[in-house]
């Protein structure tokens, strides 16, 4: 049963998952949740979270435990906020703590959805769109950067009597929408964080860098080309991104002028957000693993499935994972292989 009463474990205390506890434990909901450091854990029962920036600034202490299999009782929902490459063992974790009615919401980057029905169930799972920002400073420190949305929905786009009392879970943090499209929601988020996300992986550039360089913004605009033929294969109509990127508009017609406007518009995402530093470039900066595989590594995959060729999306997948390997170094050359030579 999803209601006010429900319980509700948040699993992850970075940024997005800290954050969405606190505003919701400060809300009056029963939170539980689960850090990955028990003395993480130990400051958030005793000292609480410390939440700063354009939603105000407190502290709320709330249960905390360092692992999931510490968890007080089954949980009616779950928000899932682990980074994508945890996210699987998280959910294996969580099985003894769901009953048949329990949800499941993924707050990751990139399109996890799917894989996380394959463990918890279908009927459990529910996609959501996290667009708004926020910085861990350090443990039990952390900034809300960015208004923005939540956009929840069912996997299956089916109407779901438990997305509105969801939905006002999540307000206590920010807006929601509930959406008959969930699929073609993340997918727009994908496709942006695919270009901004992996390709500042792979050349090491702040947002302005890199989109000023022509070259890398012809093979921003490839990576979404071959996102959308995949979209296209495999019935998804992707949402405008942010209210603002419809991409059907962006990547239609040939001629001069319409090269002109998406290199118009690229550069001005790129100076609107010129110090944005790309979140997968930092994982690999820590020495961390990438979520390559549910960025890119999504739009390929399902391409081989559906048949459509994404040898630009292929190629940045393999630079990534040479870039963790150490086979690679994160550097502007990286662009000067000859296979990108058709964008010089």
């Amino acid at each position: 049963m999803v209601d006010r009463e429900s319980r509700i474990a948040v699993v992850g205390a970075g940024a997005i998952g800290g954050i969405t506890a606190a505003l919701m434990a400060k809300a009056g909901y029963s939170v539980e949740v689960v850090c990955k450091h028990r003395e993480l854990a130990d400051t958030i029962r005793t000292a609480g979270l410390h939440v700063f920036g354009v939603k105000g600034d407190f502290t709320v202490s709330m249960p905390a435990v360092a692992r999931i299999s510490e968890l007080n009782k089954k949980k009616d929902v779950v928000f899932l906020a682990t980074k994508a490459t945890d996210m699987l063992d998280a959910a294996r974790d969580l099985l003894p703590f769901l009953s048949n009615s329990s949800v499941v919401v993924s707050m990751q980057n990139g399109i996890c959805e799917d894989a996380l029905a394959r463990v918890v169930g279908r009927e459990r799972t529910i996609g959501c769109v996290v667009g708004w920002g926020g910085t861990m400073h350090r443990p039990a420190e952390l900034e809300i950067t960015s208004t923005g949305e939540f956009i929840i929905g069912n996997i299956d786009n089916q109407p779901d009597e438990r997305l509105p009392p969801i939905k006002n879970m999540l307000e206590a943090v920010l807006p929601v929408e509930i959406s008959g499209n969930i699929m073609g929601s993340l997918y727009s988020k994908l496709i942006i964080n695919s270009c901004i996300t992996s390709l500042g992986a792979v050349c090491g550039l702040y947002l302005g860098e890199m989109l000023a360089v022509k070259k890398i913004r012809k093979i921003f605009v490839e990576v979404m080309r071959e996102a959308i033929s995949v979209a296209d294969a495999m019935g998804i109509s992707v949402e405008v991104y942010a209210g603002k990127i419809d991409y059907y508009k962006l990547l239609s017609g040939a001629g001069l002028f319409d090269h002109l406007r998406r290199h118009l518009m690229i550069r001005l995402v790129g100076f609107k957000y010129r110090r944005l530093k790309s979140s997968m470039l930092q994982s690999l900066e820590r020495g961390k693993p990438t979520e390559i595989d549910y960025l890119n590594g999504y739009i390929s995959d399902n391409g081989a499935k559906y048949g459509i060729p994404t040898p630009v999306n292929d190629m940045i997948i393999s630079i990534v994972k040479d870039i963790e390997i150490g086979e690679k170094d994160i550097s502007p050359g990286n662009f000067d292989d000859p296979f990108f030579s058709r964008f010089g």
